[in-house]
């Protein structure tokens, strides 16, 4: 088995939380890393999802930590397309059973952002986490984060 234990660490994006409003992104820093991946980790929705009534994950970064912009297609692995503001997930029919995404990025820029972007109304809050990890460190082995 190899080791990737010793590449990489974590980064915590969207606090493991029950939300049902916007959360407060966090900048991440990947000063020292050359590849990053966007988990999401996803409950059974606290309502049926629908175009009013939604959730979209959107992704920005920035060199300076002070002017972040949306993601393109171009900056992100695993998607398809990337909606306006660097919406990369969606939430807009039922989400029934819990769920894991990962996105990869390779945008480039120094410092990335996730944000849950609610619309519309959400009586009852959606479990949600949102975890950066930071690969290919430049100083390996990484510290353990046990």
């Amino acid at each position: 088995m190899k080791d990737i234990h010793s590449d990489i660490s974590v980064a915590v994006a969207i606090e493991n939380a029950t939300l049902s409003a916007d959360n407060t992104p966090a900048a991440i820093d990947l000063l020292g890393y050359d590849a990053a991946e966007i988990i999401l980790a996803i409950g059974v929705g606290g309502i049926t999802f629908s175009g009013t009534n939604k959730i979209e994950f959107k992704l920005t970064h920035s060199d300076d930590d002070s002017t972040y912009t949306a993601v393109e297609l171009k900056d992100v692995l695993g998607v398809t397309s990337v909606g306006d503001g660097g919406i990369i997930k969606s939430l807009t029919s039922a989400h029934a059973t819990a769920a894991a995404y990962r996105y990869g990025y390779k945008g480039g820029k120094r410092y990335l952002k996730l944000l849950a972007d609610f619309s519309g109304t959400h009586g009852t809050g959606t479990p949600i986490a949102g975890l950066v990890l930071k690969g290919e460190g430049q100083d390996n082995p990484q510290a353990n984060q046990a």
